[in-house]
């Protein structure tokens, strides 16, 4: 592994878990359609975007072709209503162990800091934590075309600092976003999960990475 010149952290279930409210608001339309949308299902919208998120829960209610284009935005435009809703509340105290502290470590080493994730109310959500001072980029779903796991989202964060993607450490806890992270040339951390072709599992980032820094 070459020297970590940056450290890029996706957000849901990494620097803070707001996936239990991306699944309230996802159940509520699956209840509303009349379908069941379990935390399984769920699942398997970790680190997708809204857009395709929508499109899993569709499959999993066996209505994928019942709305029109115009249908689907607006179911998902409510569901993010909602999301944002349970999200208003959020504090310093919901971020994740170790989450602060590996960031103003990281900081302190000279290694610069992105956020690479697909939310698009990343920039309220840190804000709310407090800690968007903490980052140097943050690269969310409203700058990037293409969910993972494409790397555009990594890709773009080390280029707009300049780094090399192989200067360039991952933490992520779904496998698209590990798999995002290989595509880029990056090394990738597994969160909270044991994901394959990860690099190294930690179960919270209160647990250190073996790293070279330069």
């Amino acid at each position: 592994m070459k020297n970590v010149k940056m450290a890029i952290f996706d957000l849901d279930g990494v620097i803070v878990d707001t996936a239990k409210y991306h699944y309230l608001a996802w159940k509520e339309l699956a209840d509303k359609l009349g379908f069941e949308f379990t935390q399984e299902d769920n699942e398997r919208l970790k680190g997708v975007s809204r857009d395709r998120s929508l499109e899993i829960l569709l499959e999993v209610g066996e209505m994928s072709d019942k709305f029109s284009a115009e249908e689907k935005q607006e179911m998902a435009s409510g569901k993010n209503a909602r999301y944002v809703e349970y999200i208003s509340q959020l504090t310093q105290e919901e971020l994740l162990p170790g989450a602060k502290e590996t960031l103003v470590k990281m900081r302190e080493n000279g290694i610069k800091v992105g956020l690479g994730s697909a939310s698009k109310n990343a920039p309220e959500i840190l804000d709310m934590l407090g800690i968007t001072k903490l980052f140097d980029v943050i690269i969310d779903g409203n700058a990037t075309q293409r969910a993972k796991p494409d790397p555009e989202v990594f890709l773009l964060g080390a280029e707009v600092m300049g780094i090399p993607p192989e200067n360039c450490i991952v933490y992520e806890d779904a496998q698209a976003g590990i798999e995002a992270a290989l595509e880029a040339g990056m090394t990738p951390v597994a969160v909270g999960n044991r994901l394959s072709g990860a690099s190294f599992y930690i179960e919270s980032l209160a647990e250190e990475v073996p790293i070279t820094i330069e």
